[in-house]
This record gives structure tokens, sequence and C-alpha cells, in this order.
């Protein structure tokens, strides 16, 4: 491990694998796990305790925190206890994970997202800038949020009730959405931008407008110049993709 030796606090319960980068000024609580390769930047709190420590440090025992293998927490990052972090995880700047967050392997989160805890993502999903996701919330593989997007979980604010939307594999959210509480979106959609999603969302659909409604199977979306179809995307898109290179149906029949 390598230590830039300025302002780091580490518990002495921490366990830290292999070639581990830790920042300046960065504070790492009790009961964290940083597997191999691990980069943490400058200026960040990881395993952030809960409240109940504020109030109670006596009785107070840190839950688990897992950063796995070759994952990079950019500067100004805070993940409070509870997370488990997957393996080849990014972050952007200032990232705020709240408690018991899980991600799957080779997830990105952007520069001020707000990941509000008791949230369960998939595999290869990716968050831009400026997300909000409730707490509650679930996304499946291969999910991709843009920015300025918001899911709610409160259905009759305010009250105690939280019931987190929950996005299919392979769904795009585009820019400046919001998903009120409890809303399903099915899989290989893609919401529009700027669209109040307040109805469930059928796989294969594109939704768009305030409120969101369904206009037409994402087969049928075509390039205004070349006239294809580029949905579902897996079929065109493969950079930073496992199926990169061999194509997304052979990669399919791999993963079978």
């Amino acid at each position: 491990m390598k230590f830039n030796n300025l302002n780091i606090r580490i518990s002495p319960s921490v366990q830290i694998g292999k070639n581990v980068k830790i920042g300046d000024n960065t504070v790492i609580y009790d009961n964290v796990i940083l597997e191999d390769n691990v980069i943490i930047s400058n200026d960040c709190v990881i395993g952030e305790p809960l409240n109940s420590y504020y109030r109670d440090r006596d009785g107070y025992e840190n839950p688990k925190t897992f950063i796995r293998e070759n994952s990079l927490i950019r500067s100004h990052c805070i993940i409070y206890a509870g997370c488990q972090i997957g393996a080849n995880f990014q972050s952007g700047h200032r990232v705020t994970i709240r408690e018991y967050s899980k991600f799957g392997a080779n997830c990105s989160v952007g520069t001020l997202s707000d990941i509000q805890g008791y949230v369960e993502f998939g595999d290869y999903c990716r968050l831009h800038s400026n997300v909000h996701i409730g707490q509650g919330s679930k996304l499946g593989n291969f999910v991709f949020v843009y920015p300025y997007v918001v899911f709610t979980n409160d259905p009759t604010p305010p009250s105690n009730l939280c019931v987190g939307p929950q996005v299919g594999d392979f769904s795009q959210i585009a820019t400046g959405t919001v998903l009120l509480p409890g809303i399903k979106i099915g899989k290989h959609c893609l919401i529009g931008a700027a669209s109040v999603v307040s109805k469930d969302v059928n796989d294969f659909m594109l939704a768009l407008g305030c409120p969101a409604k369904e206009i037409k199977n994402v087969y049928q979306i075509r390039d205004r110049d070349t006239g294809i179809s580029h949905y579902p995307w897996p079929l065109h898109f493969d950079r930073g993709m496992p199926w990169e290179g061999i194509g997304f149906d052979e990669w399919m029949k791999r993963d079978d």
C-alpha cells in the first residue's frame, strides 16, 4: 500500500489489500475492507458511521464496508458504513453513497451524485453527474442514468413510507427525468429526457412526456439520417461493455 502521509487517519480494524493507494486528508473508519489495487483519492471518508455512532459511541459497532478490487474513489467522496462496492468501480468527485448501498461489478457514479442508501445496483450501471437515487431504489444490469435524473421514494410526502423505483436490465433513463415512487421500468426501455414517470413501463418501450406515456417499441426508433434502428442499444454500442469486439448476440451465447 502507498500513502502520501499527510493527515491520513485509518482505523486499526481496516483490512487493506495489495497495492492500495490512499490520498491525503482521508479518513477510513472501523471495519472497512479495501481489496487489491483500490485507489482512494484525497479528502475522502470511507466507512462513515451511521447516525447512532454520534448518539451512543460506546455501544456502537460500525457495519462492514467493502470496496472490491481495482476500484477508484475520486476526491471528496463519502461512502457510508455497510456499503458493498463491486470490483472495478469508479466514482467522480464529491459523490455521497449512503449506508447499505450495494453495487455490482464495473459500475460508475458521476460527480456530485447522491445515493441515498439501501439501494441495489446490478453490474455495469453507469450514473452520470448530478444524479439523485432515493432510498430503496433498485437498478438491474447495464442501466444508464443521465445527468439530473431523480429517483423519488415517498408516495405521500411527508410520510414514513419508502418505496423506490425499479429499473430493469439495459434500460436508459435520459437527462432531467423524474421517476415517481414505486414505479417499475422494464428491460431495454428508453425514457425520454425531462419525463415524469408516474406509471409502470413495459419491456422494450419508449416512454416520454409529463406524465410519461408509452410511445412505441424501441425497435421502431429510427435514425433520422440513416433510417437504421439503434435499439436495443447493445446491438450497436459496445464501448467498455463485456461484448466489445465480439458482438452482443455472441456474448449472450457465451453468457448462457
